[in-house]
């Protein structure tokens, strides 16, 4: 262990500041300080006042300083300057507390694709003194009604556009006690109650280390975590990666395609916020959207996943990318053929990066001028990290193992045991399985886990069994990734069908349409495999890396159906 002088054990690098929290929700459910892992704050950046209000930060100052009429956030719809910005969330603040009954500490579930509301309604809830709990829109009601009743959410504000699955998900949350949607027209709407609020508020003065946000991860086995963060938390990834591996400039632009409820998404509002430089939200991130939002608002910074690097390649020709100087790659491996094919079409080097919702963004990286292709890089400036064997010992260079890191973030569930399997000895444990050669550098083997990550998104594959299983001609399933060329991997089924029903590629695309109904469509099988028995335990538990040597071994078959 470091000594004490370094590294603040069990708890906050201050610890001292009362909570300005009325609702104690949070502060009760955070695990025992000693399941805790160990902080880092050698660094100057890295030490925050007692009191903050991160929005005061990321919004307020801008304006204070004189900065106000610059642009913030931009839309295809609309557009903020950060004066524009500070208005609208402070009129969503006064309304959450004077006529929604928010009080600080209460959790305000969000849910929206990428548009400026999405993060006015982000900002508020935090500048209240709230907590957000932001849900990805293309949650079914069964999957969102986990993380209202674990986080025993009273109030959602939601995309008018999403409002069929809220209302399932309301229908069958109790304590969910209001909805209230924007952009529906309706004359109790978001915009309706907003119209009268004053322009005015004042951040609460919430703790360094208040909770302001609850992500829920994808669920790896079982249900999904509840990772909590602080206020000092969210600037901490600013001041640690986007300070000394992105070094943005306020200039820039920002834009990418990751899920705002996402908290790798979140960064590329807070990333260019915390310097007063703007960025632009899409609610449709195709390769072809991305492009045309590049050309048109004249991107500097780019942020999104592999697989659209990819496909963005054979899309530039007669497009005008000239702006874009930083490329920012993460979500799922980036291969190193990706990355020479991006240097070669652009002239620009992809950043690879590994964060987590545990660790909130990313915390190995590298700067252009020490990329080396194939590897993820270096821990970022501020956090630390090793290879472990299963026992927690340390590996020597070149050896796989566990991948471990810590530093100003890190994972705190929301009461629940899996904290003392994340976190062990103080270190984060982060799923992963890593080398570091002799230089430390960090290379990605594999995930320790049953998550399959595809064209970035997290999918965990016992949901989609959970869904394969309601329909009755499947008998018994094995969910996997399987790899692909074009999104690093994809879900791959292997499914025991019903007696007496015959698989063909009818019921292929029968399960198919089933699981999108049930569960986010992003997660339906692209591979389905019928089989006539699964490889088992001998307690009967599923040998799903039986599956994944087989996926491994042929990514086709005779019974898949690939889109």
């Amino acid at each position: 262990m470091a000594n004490a002088a370094k590294v603040q054990v069990k708890g906050s690098h201050d610890g001292n500041a009362a909570t300005a929290h009325v609702d104690r929700f949070a502060q009760q459910h955070l695990p025992p300080r000693e399941l805790w892992p160990e902080f880092i704050f050698t660094r100057p950046e890295l030490n925050y006042p007692p009191r903050l209000n991160c929005v005061s930060s990321f919004l307020d100052r801008w304006v204070e300083q004189g900065h106000g009429d610059a642009p913030c956030v931009i839309s295809p719809a609309v557009s903020y300057t950060y004066r524009e910005l500070q208005a609208l969330v402070n009129r969503i603040a006064n309304v959450l507390v004077g006529k929604l009954g928010l009080v600080s500490g209460g959790r305000v579930l969000l849910r929206s694709a990428n548009n400026p509301m999405m993060v006015a309604t982000y900002l508020a809830v935090i500048k209240a003194g709230g907590i957000v709990v932001a849900t990805m829109p293309l949650l079914r009601a069964k999957e969102l009604s986990y993380p209202i009743q674990k986080a025993e959410i009273t109030l959602a504000l939601c995309d008018g556009k999403l409002a069929e699955e809220m209302e399932k998900a309301k229908a069958a949350a109790p304590n969910l006690k209001r909805v209230v949607y924007w952009g529906n027209g309706a004359a109790d709407s978001l915009e309706a109650l907003i119209a009268d609020a004053s322009a005015e508020f004042k951040a609460v003065d919430t703790a360094s280390d208040d909770v302001c946000l609850i992500a829920f991860t994808s669920g790896t086995t079982g249900d999904p975590k509840g990772t909590m963060h602080f206020h000092r938390d969210m600037l901490a990834v600013c001041d640690g990666y986007a300070r000394n591996i992105l070094r943005a400039q306020q200039k820039d632009r920002f834009v990418g395609s990751a899920p705002l409820a996402f908290t790798f998404g979140f960064g590329g509002v807070l990333f260019p916020m915390h310097i007063g430089a703007s960025f632009v939200v899409l609610e449709k991130t195709t390769p072809d959207d991305i492009l045309t939002a590049i050309e048109q608002h004249r991107i500097t910074v780019c942020f999104t996943a592999p697989t659209a690097y990819r496909a963005m390649i054979g899309k530039l020709a007669g497009r005008d990318i000239s702006s874009l100087r930083k490329c920012v790659s993460a979500g799922e491996t980036l291969p190193k053929p990706t990355f020479d094919a991006w240097l070669k079409a652009t002239g620009l080097k992809l950043m690879d990066g590994i964060g987590s919702t545990e660790l909130l963004h990313i915390f190995i990286s590298a700067t252009e001028d020490e990329i080396r292709p194939g590897a993820t890089g270096k821990p970022v400036p501020g956090y630390e990290a090793k290879i472990v064997d299963d026992d927690g010992r340390d590996l020597p260079p070149g050896t796989m193992g566990k991948l471990a890191v810590r530093g100003p973030t890190g994972c705190r569930y929301l009461a629940d045991e899996r904290q003392r399997k994340y976190v062990q000895n103080g270190w984060n444990i982060t799923g992963d399985t890593y080398l570091m050669d002799g230089d430390g550098y960090f290379w990605y083997q594999s995930r320790s886990d049953d998550m399959i990550v595809s064209a970035g998104y997290n999918i965990a594959g016992t949901d989609v069994e959970a869904a394969l299983l309601t329909h009755p001609m499947v008998a018994e399933c094995g969910v996997v990734g399987a790899p692909d060329e074009a999104r690093g991997m994809i879900v791959k089924a292997y499914v025991i069908a019903a007696a007496g029903v015959t698989p063909d590629a009818k019921l292929v695309t029968e399960l198919q349409e089933h699981v999108k109904r049930e569960i986010a469509p992003y997660k339906y099988p692209r591979a389905i495999e019928f089989v006539t028995q699964l490889p088992k335990t001998e307690t009967g538990k599923l040998k799903r890396f039986a599956l994944r040597q087989l996926a491994q071994a042929a990514v086709t078959s005779s019974g898949v159906a690939a889109e």
